[in-house]
């Protein structure tokens, strides 16, 4: 049985907040876009590209089965 942490459930949130935030990038890329040299597209595809690596980031350390690492005394 997977049981998540606090922390776990916390980070599951921010991915899904990253993954959002990218697709919004993007929407706005297409939008304000006048072509590929344009620079403010190219800054907000780079965004895409960070809130997504972000993103999957978060959600594999939020959904991993992490051991209790805490020492006993």
């Amino acid at each position: 049985m997977n049981k998540r942490r606090p922390f776990q459930k916390a980070l599951m949130a921010i991915a899904a907040i990253s993954y959002l935030a990218g697709m919004g990038c993007g929407v706005a890329a297409f939008y304000f876009g006048k072509g590929s040299g344009d620079p403010i597209a190219a800054s907000l595809m780079a965004s895409v590209v960070f809130f997504a690596g972000v993103g999957i980031v978060l959600q594999v350390i939020g959904s991993t089965n992490l051991p209790n690492l805490k020492i006993e005394r």
